[in-house]
């Protein structure tokens, strides 16, 4: 029952998704936000509804070592279980975590070949198989469609889906779509695309695509003490 509560209570819910329902095996989801606005938090809270789904996930970090990634799902997870008084979540949190597997790298060591390896490394001895599959930190330069196409073939063989952090910089002007400036010319890439904003002293979070539009939806904020998406009302 925990469990279910937990899920029901996941701040994902306030998007008007069924997480499941976000992103398809093979599909692609992007996070944006220019730097400490929040991305890792929203993967997190991704990855969260999916572990208490009974579901795989595999955390890649790119910028973070594996501690940090690990505080970021304890805080978030007891932030979910205290907004809404859940109590002894602690056997629930340790029926999750053989699920997770976090790996940090650093960018340069980093390429589609090299993840391939290591993912067939774990599903063919039957050590783990994600469903869900997060990179965090990947940049999206020049290079970025190539890398892009590569991991979209990959999670389409490994049925996943994948959600990747965009970082978005104040001097860039987004495209004529509101497509912001690193996403320009990949963005027929991705199914749904979320954007953290800045508005005087709010988050907000808005779905850039494959999403309800703002008029079906409720306005988001992404609430600085907890990290938790919140609805502007609440």
């Amino acid at each position: 029952m925990l469990k279910k509560e937990l899920v029901f209570r996941n701040p994902l819910r306030l998007m008007g998704h069924e997480t499941e329902d976000i992103l398809k095996p093979g599909g692609f989801g992007a996070v944006l936000a220019r730097a400490g606005l929040g991305k890792t938090a929203i993967l997190v809270q991704l990855a969260l509804d999916s572990l208490l789904r009974g579901k795989k996930v595999l955390h890649i970090s790119l910028t973070d070592p594996v501690r940090k990634i690990c505080l970021w799902y304890e805080e978030v997870f007891r932030n979910i279980a205290d907004q809404y008084n859940i109590q002894q979540t602690d056997q629930v949190w340790e029926e999750i975590l053989p699920h997770r597997l976090i790996m940090a790298s650093n960018i340069e060591a980093f390429s589609v070949s090299g993840l391939e390896k290591r993912l067939a490394d774990l599903t063919e001895q039957g050590i783990f198989h994600p469903r869900m599959l997060l990179i965090d930190g990947l940049p999206f330069d020049e290079t970025a469609r190539a890398t892009l196409t590569g991991l979209k073939s990959l999670a389409k063989e490994h049925s996943m889906h994948l959600w990747l952090t965009v970082r978005t910089h104040r001097h860039e002007a987004p495209g004529p779509d509101g497509i912001p400036a690193p996403l320009l010319n990949v963005a027929d890439l991705f199914d749904v695309v979320f954007q953290l904003l800045p508005e005087e002293k709010e988050i907000h979070l808005r779905t850039l695509k494959g999403g309800p539009s703002d008029s079906d939806s409720p306005s988001l904020l992404l609430d600085p003490s907890t990290m938790l998406i919140k609805d502007k009302g609440d």
